[in-house]
Order: structure tokens, then sequence, then C-alpha cells
């Protein structure tokens, strides 16, 4: 038997009067709102608790990368040296491959990263740990495109470019990852807790690329770029809000106060409007199907906020206040509504959805109406209250559930990189035609994404 703050009546049974009994998909007429605490004590967890917890998220495209051979003919001078190349290259074609391929799983990510990562230091770290830098971090060209700005690539002949941008693309997978697994119709316990923890881990490469790497790059990134400040710091706000929406969702499920679950919204929702704020000054010709995507979010969990929060109104007997944040609740649902159709209809990079006819949106229409209808009834039999003119002022904060980042570092050096290593690669027998100068006009082919089919319910494609 599943437990959320109250038991489930068995199939047929009668529903004595005042108990804690509480029926399937119960009629709002049965008995007014009440405010449940939370369990004390151990949580017990089933399936059913997640079964609806469906979600869509805005996922835009994975950065492209030219291919890179790490042919350093004569200047790898040794079998050692020239197996470490030999080493980066796989691993390098071996992660772009897992980018794209739908039965990967964060423990397959983890160790091909860690692979590819770990070869990558030597030509960035010294194996002697001295603060010295390495003499093959400008040896190699790199070129990446970027997620809102088409094919035509960055090119940056500095290995730490190479990092952060590789970086930044496992940080793309795991929001992906999440995505799809939000979107599963069963979704499963441990299934919702790697949505979440794939979303922190996201948050956290994010964060330790923006502050530990790249204020490291030589070539100062350009306007627009993914690894400008005002895209990784939307980034990394928009992982925290999407993983708030699990946390919110589970509280649901489990049935806590609904004065936390209020709060949780709110804060989600200055989440969401946080991260717009930031891309506001990008041009809407890359960015505007995003904005739409978080001023969406935004209004959705704002009609969450009032909507409990006029539970939680109701259940102190506060019955034409509650009538108020419910109809504020339907207002926000309304614009919701209308930006759903507006991000349907906005070219640009990103996911292709048609998010109002989705499970979780379809949800919380519902509720709002029976909720409120089910204030109106009270009022007109029990409480005779006047209905405010003034929304009431939302001024929630959540005390748990809030989101912060995983902490991220890049793996050690490899165990090859030894000083001996690094002596066997000699710069002064580099070719003097150097090819690899960057040609910037040059496109790049985009990444064959995994096609995700939607749920047969869910209403959208998430990609």
């Amino acid at each position: 038997m599943c437990h959320g703050g109250g038991h489930v009546a068995p199939e047929g049974s009668a529903l004595p009067a005042g108990s804690r009994w509480r029926r399937p998909g119960r009629d709002w007429n049965a008995r007014p709102l009440q405010a449940v605490p939370p369990r004390v004590g151990p949580q017990i967890w089933c399936k059913q608790h997640y079964r609806k917890m469906t979600h869509w998220f805005h996922r835009n495209p994975l950065k492209a990368t030219a291919p890179v051979s790490f042919n350093f003919y004569g200047v790898a001078t040794t079998p050692a040296a020239t197996k470490i190349c030999n080493d980066l290259r796989l691993s390098r074609t071996r992660l772009l491959e897992l980018f794209t391929d739908s039965s990967c799983n964060p423990e397959m990510m983890k160790n091909a990263t860690d692979l590819y990562f770990s070869l990558l230091q030597g030509f960035i770290l010294s194996p002697d740990d001295s603060s010295q830098e390495c003499k093959l971090r400008y040896i190699q060209n790199f070129k990446w495109t970027d997620t809102l700005q088409g094919h035509v690539p960055s090119a940056q002949q500095d290995a730490v470019f190479e990092l952060v941008s590789m970086g930044f693309n496992v940080a793309l997978w795991y929001t992906k990852y999440a995505s799809r697994l939000a979107g599963k119709e069963d979704i499963t316990e441990d299934e919702a807790k790697d949505v979440h923890r794939s979303l922190k881990i996201a948050a956290g490469i994010f964060k330790h690329l923006k502050e530990s790497h790249i204020p490291k790059l030589i070539t100062p990134v350009e306007k627009g770029r993914d690894l400008e400040a005002r895209l990784i710091d939307s980034y990394i706000i928009q992982c925290q809000a999407e993983a708030q929406e699990v946390t919110i969702a589970r509280a649901i499920e489990l049935k806590h106060n609904p004065g936390l679950i209020a709060a949780l919204a709110y804060e989600t929702a200055n989440f969401y409007q946080k991260a717009d704020q930031t891309l506001s000054s990008l041009d809407p010709t890359y960015a505007g199907k995003w904005r739409k995507y978080l001023n969406l979010k935004t209004c959705f969990y704002m009609a969450y906020a009032y909507c409990y929060h006029g539970q939680t109104l109701l259940a102190s007997d506060k019955c034409g206040e509650a009538i108020r944040s419910l109809q504020e609740s339907e207002k926000f649902f309304a614009k919701a509504e209308a930006l759903c159709k507006e991000y349907g209809e906005t070219k640009g990079p990103g996911t292709t959805a048609k998010p109002s006819g989705h499970l979780f949106f379809r949800k919380l229409g519902s509720l709002i109406k029976n909720t409120l209808e089910k204030c109106q009834r009270e009022n007109g039999f029990i409480y005779f209250q006047k209905v405010p003119a003034e929304a009431p002022q939302l001024e929630l904060k959540a005390n748990y559930g809030l989101v912060e980042p995983v902490p991220f570092e890049f793996p050690a050096l490899n165990a090859h990189w030894t000083p001996e290593a690094l002596a066997a690669f000699d710069l002064t027998k580099r070719p003097k035609d150097d090819t690899t100068k960057p040609k910037p006009d040059e496109e790049v082919k985009p990444l064959k994404e995994p096609d995700i089919k939607p749920q047969k319910d869910s209403g959208c494609h998430i990609s």
C-alpha cells in the first residue's frame, strides 16, 4: 500500500465518515481541502508516486565539432608518445559517439569522459606538478559550434578551449538524459532520482567551467557564444529550476503540506525568471525560443504557487483570500497557455513541441479549476467572505528542497603522462607549413541526436 499523507481506499470499499481514507481520483465535492502535514519518520515509497510525474524540458542542440586526428608525425618521437596520441583520438571519437547514443547512461558517460579528459589534461598540465604551462597546449587547433548559432564554428588553437567545449557538451548530455527519463510515462523512484541528480551534475559542470577554466582562455569569448557568462549562467539556473520541478512533483505525489509546495513553486518560478532576464540582452533570433520556454515555465510555476497558496489559505479558514489566490493562479495559467502557443510558433534552436498538450500542463489546469470551484462552493455555503480585489502577495521561502549544483572537478592527469612521455614530444620537428590554422567560415556537421518519440500522452517531442 502506498502512503502519502493518508491511505488509499481499497477499490469498492465504502468511505467511513470522518475517516482519513482517500479514494483514488477523489471527488473534490467530498469534503473541504485540508493542509496535510509532511510525514514524520522514514518515507515509504512505491512506483505509483511517480506514475504521473512526467515533465517537459526545452533542450538546445548539442555542440558539434570538427574531427581531430592528434597525428603529430615527427613530433611524437617514441612509441609511448604515439600511443598517447592514438588513445586521445579514440577516446574523443568514443565520447562524441556516446553523446548521440540513446542507450548511454551516466556510468558509461563518466567512464568515457574520465578517460578523455585525463589524457587531454596532458596538453594543459605539467606531469611534474609544476605551475609552468605545458608546451603542448597550443599544438592543436579545435573547432566547435555553438548551441544557438548554427553550424559555423569558433576555432582556437588551445587545449583549454577543447576542455571547456567538450565539458560543456558533457553537461548538455546530462540535461538531455534527464529530459528523456523525465518524459517517461511510468517513471520509477530510481529514475526520478536520476533525473534530479543528472540536472544537479550538469549545473555543477557548467559552474566549474565558468569559474575555473573559461577565464584561462587566451582568446576572449565572443558575445552570444556558449562560453559567455550570460549563457553559462542561464544554463546553470535552468538546471536548478528543472531539478526543483522534480522535487515539486515528488512533494505533490506524497501529498506534502501545500505551503511547502507553494514555496517551492514560487522559488522555481523565480529561477526561471532570473534565467530569462540573463538572456534578455541576446539577439532574439538565437535566444527567442529559449526565452519563450523560460517565460512559459515562470508563469506555469507562478500558477502552481498561487494554487497551492490558495489551499493553504482555505485550510486557515481564509476562503475569500483563497478564492482570490486561485483567480490569480488562473491568470498565470492562461498566460502560460498563450506562451505555449507562441513557443510552438517561434523559430529557432531547440525542441519542437506542443507543451499545452503535455500531461504536466493538463494536470495543473484541472487542479486549478477544481480547487477554485471547491473554494467558491465553500464560501457560498459556509464562510460568506468577501473576495479581495488585490491578489495576495507571495512572500514564500522554501526551507527544504532547494537545489544546489553538485561540485565537479576534471579527473587527474592520466598515468601515461610522465615527464619522459612529455619530453618525447619534440616541437622543433613540427612542419613549417602549419595546416592547423582555423578556417572561420568552414561549417561543421551537426551531431545526429537521437529521435526521441513522445510518450502516448506527452504531447511533445523531447530532444
